[in-house]
């Protein structure tokens, strides 16, 4: 749990603008270690285990993660639907063509956010979205990204069956839960695609 919650705190902090300036040497080699391999471990997990619930405080840990967040000029447009009704992710695990799998899981975070507070909502929204993905593999959880934006179609299946308002939009829905196991994180590391000051 200590464990944990060290890392937890860390990817926070380290992914998120603070309001108070650190120094390089308040972050310990050993913090910055857990965070990148954290970074690196988190894969796509489409499979659940029936039999264990997301604890309550594990939830609260990863909405509290999604907020801490960067937002442009610091609008915050976000809003979260937690879903654990097994009839409501039926539903939407029925309308939503890439979202089969919250027929399996426990929960699920939908994350929306209100174009009345930003032109720009689903960039605020989608760093939301990836912080919560990093905080669910720091506490052994598995996660993944279902998209509903841009997708009019998948966005109105969200409001139809999670009544949210009209200005509210849906990003992604995220199925939430602990992974059957047999998922890798994948290599995505390629250096063709870095340059140094100007295209090569």
């Amino acid at each position: 749990m200590k464990k944990m919650w060290l890392i937890l705190t860390a990817l926070v902090g380290m992914l998120t603008v603070a309001s108070c300036q650190r120094t390089a040497g308040d972050v310990s080699s050993s913090d910055t270690e857990a965070v990148l391999q954290n970074i690196l471990q988190r894969k796509s997990v489409r499979s659940y285990r029936s039999d264990m619930p997301v604890e309550k405080e594990k939830v609260e840990n990863l909405l509290r993660a999604g907020m801490a967040a960067p937002s442009g000029k610091d609008k915050r447009p976000w809003e979260f639907i937690v879903v654990d009704e097994r009839e409501l992710l039926d539903s939407l695990a029925a309308h939503l063509p890439y979202a089969k799998m919250l027929t399996s899981a426990p929960m699920a975070i939908v994350v929306c956010g209100d174009e009345t507070k930003s032109d720009y909502w689903y960039l605020d929204c989608s760093a939301a979205a990836e912080n919560m993905l990093l905080a669910a593999e720091a506490q052994g959880l598995g996660a993944v990204w279902t998209a509903t934006y841009p997708y009019r179609e998948r966005m109105e299946v969200v409001s139809r069956f999670l009544h949210t308002p009209s200005q509210v939009k849906s990003l992604c829905v995220i199925p939430v839960g602990y992974p059957m196991g047999g998922q890798e994180p994948k290599d995505k590391w390629d250096e063709s695609r870095i340059h140094y000051n100007k295209w090569k």
